[in-house]
Parts: C-alpha cells; structure tokens; sequence
C-alpha cells in the first residue's frame, strides 16, 4: 500500500486562540482516494501547534491503538502532513520536518476561527514498514508505521 506517487491536501482549522479544531487531509494514490479516517483530527482536538508539531508518531499509534498496517499508514500520513503544514504555517525550521514541501493556498478568517488550506507533495522518504510484533519494541517504535 505504501507509496509517494502524488501530493495531498491538508485544510486546518483553528479557534482564534489557534488551537485545533479539526482538518481535511485527502491524498489520491494508487488509483484510490485516502482521506482522515484514523481517529487522529479527535484526538488533536484542542492542542496547540507547538504541542501537535512535538507530537511523536510512536505515542500517536500507542494512544489510538493502531494496529493494522493500512491505519498506521494512514495514520502517518495524517501525522506527518500536520507536522509539515504547521511547520511551514508558522516558519519552524527542524530536520526532522520537511515543510518545504507544504504550499500554502489559502488562509481565511471569520467569527468562527481560522482555516488554512494547503497542499503537500509527498515526503521524500517513508519509515520502513515492520510487522505489528514489532511495533511495541522500544528501539524499533519511532520507525513503524
């Protein structure tokens, strides 16, 4: 199921306090649609930027007990493009986040909050995949997807 092959999309929004109150990811890949179905936009709900951003994957797949490789794929592709639309939202430079890659398209305010929209060409890379028996193990834990 993994693959790099086209960009995403990623529409934030947020309260005027600017913490989260939801998002739209959509990536068209492999002929199919993938879109925020892992639980992921809830469990943000409420946290700042700075908290999302510092947000590692490995906790992430822990709290929303992910267990099949297709969620946890998905669930790093929501992760990841977060953390690279914030990044680049809020001009944060770590290696470890590649937000060059996100373009912002729109940004719009009302009564309600803020909404950025934005689209994301692929990661450069993907973590290499391992078998659930070996996601729990401490040292193998940051790479599994």
């Amino acid at each position: 199921m993994p693959c790099s092959d086209s960009s995403s999309s990623i529409a934030i929004r947020l309260d005027h306090e600017e913490r989260f109150l939801s998002f739209d990811f959509a990536k068209i890949t492999c002929g199919r649609e993938i879109t925020a179905t892992t639980g992921y936009d809830k469990y943000c709900v409420g946290k700042t930027l700075q908290e999302l951003i510092a947000l590692p994957y490995a906790k992430v797949v822990s709290d929303l007990k992910s267990e099949d490789e297709e969620t946890r794929f998905i669930l790093y592709l929501e992760w990841d493009a977060l953390r690279s639309a914030i990044a680049q939202y809020l001009g944060i430079e770590d290696n470890d986040i590649d937000a060059n890659r996100c373009h912002i398209s729109g940004i719009s305010y009302d009564i309600e909050g803020l909404e950025i929209a934005m689209v994301i060409l692929p990661p450069k890379e993907l973590p290499k995949i391992l078998p659930c028996s070996l996601a729990n193990s401490d040292e193998k834990e940051s790479a599994t997807i």
